[in-house]
């Protein structure tokens, strides 16, 4: 660990820039819509929303459920995204494990994080998603 770098329970990490996260883009191959929409939409429950009319000729697909949206990009030379992948917060853990393990998605527990519970599982394209629930929030939920 560096020098500076603060214990991980730190919560006052303030910028003077307000960031936050509106979009996580993943990479798909061409031509594959319809498997898109097979995982992302039947498979996780999002909906496919349309893009701005000015980015219409651009090829690949939005998905927005809750507080979460899902760009999925054209690569021509896709390769999956098997250690890089988004963190996606979930208040019911469980259900959503249960939805994957009932859509025949494999899901894989990992209790190494400490403070949280998390599964990952891989999308269609074989992408990387990590979905995850602090311990306070999944105890509330049970």
């Amino acid at each position: 660990m560096s020098e500076g770098a603060l214990p991980y329970d730190t919560r006052a990490t303030v910028t003077d820039h307000g960031l936050d996260l509106h979009h996580v883009q993943l990479a798909m191959p061409p031509d594959t819509e319809d498997e898109a929409r097979s995982f992302y939409v039947d498979v996780l429950g999002m909906s496919e929303v349309e893009k701005p009319s000015v980015l219409e000729a651009r090829v690949g697909l939005w998905f927005r459920a809750d507080k979460l949206e899902i760009h999925l990009g054209v690569e021509a030379d896709f390769r999956p995204a098997r250690k890089a992948h988004p963190g996606i917060l979930v208040t019911a853990l469980d259900a959503l494990a249960t939805r994957f393990t009932d859509k025949d998605v494999k899901v894989t527990w990992d209790d190494n994080f400490p403070g949280h519970r998390r599964f990952y599982v891989a999308d269609c394209y074989g992408n990387r998603l990590e979905f995850l629930s602090t311990t306070t929030t999944e105890e509330t939920d049970r």
